[in-house]
């Protein structure tokens, strides 16, 4: 039984990945290959090897799956993330997968085929664990956050609602050039905490070890997506397919286990953050 439910399930998987590929848009598989908007500086997500300048993260490791599901190789774009929405407007990349969080604002020009849950977390280095203990011990703060993300918009509705409507003084946004720069400001005490994707507080955690803490729970809660054009329903369909073989192979747990974000695996697959049924 056991035996003839495994030959079932691979044949499902077989089926559903050939007819992933039957769907892609004839200019894909023509190139035979994904051209994928990418900016590989937000580890564990995508991240340059400093040994070997080989590109690493799960967002590396999910795409080339899901291309591999498609029959077709990956082309990672190396593009600023303030370029990213206008790079597929443009046909200069098919895609994005790059950390990008699928938000209400983003909608308008792209389409979400969403992969795992995030949201953003407060952080501040162990030697401030003492004095930064909650949330609200930093209204009035310096906070440094990426400016090409969603944190200083959303740090500035928490401390809206979290600081100034209690008669606190507002944190101080900071907006860094990413979250490299960020940590830099944090270690030099010019910000006194930062703000970072939940998937990403462990990891810097496990690289430097007892270097930094996390202040409270994550105070969002959010998807991340592979951007599409609106106008590329072929290949973002095409991508839901691939998606769905991944989920029910087990590939897609095990490259979230191999990063160590197994708590952001989705139940399914949800596009522009609804569930699909």
């Amino acid at each position: 039984m056991t035996k003839t439910f495994a030959i079932v399930a691979l044949a499902a998987v077989a089926a559903a990945s050939s007819v992933s590929a039957q769907a892609l848009p004839e200019r894909i598989k023509t190139a035979g290959k994904i051209v994928v908007a990418n900016t590989p500086n937000y580890p564990p997500m995508e991240y340059k090897d400093p040994a070997t300048n080989t590109l690493m993260g799960l967002d590396i490791d999910l795409g080339l799956a899901l291309a591999k599901q498609l029959g077709v190789t990956v082309e990672w774009s190396d593009i600023g993330f303030e370029q990213m929405v206008p790079s597929v407007a443009t046909g200069r990349v098919d895609i994005i997968h790059s950390g990008m969080s699928d938000l209400p604002k983003r909608r308008d020009a792209l389409d979400f085929v969403d992969y795992m849950k995030s949201g953003a977390q407060f952080y501040t280095t162990a030697a401030r664990k003492d004095e930064l203990k909650s949330e609200t011990d930093l209204c009035g703060k310096n906070v440094g956050m990426s400016r090409r993300t969603s944190f200083p918009d959303e740090t500035a509705k928490w401390s809206a609602a979290n600081c100034e409507a209690k008669g606190l003084p507002a944190v101080k946004v900071v907006g860094t050039e990413g979250s490299a720069d960020a940590r830099t400001q944090l270690k030099q005490g010019r910000v006194d905490a930062a703000v970072q994707g939940s998937e990403t507080v462990p990891y810097l955690m496990t690289l430097e070890k007892g270097a930094y803490v996390s202040i409270g729970a994550p105070f969002t809660a959010i998807y991340q997506g592979i951007g599409f054009s609106k106008k590329d329903t072929e290949l973002r369909d095409a991508y839901i397919g691939a998606m769905k073989a991944l989920m029910a192979s087990g590939e897609y747990k095990t490259i979230l286990a191999k990063w160590n974000l197994e708590s952001a695996a989705l139940d399914g697959i949800y596009v522009n953050s609804e569930a699909q049924k």
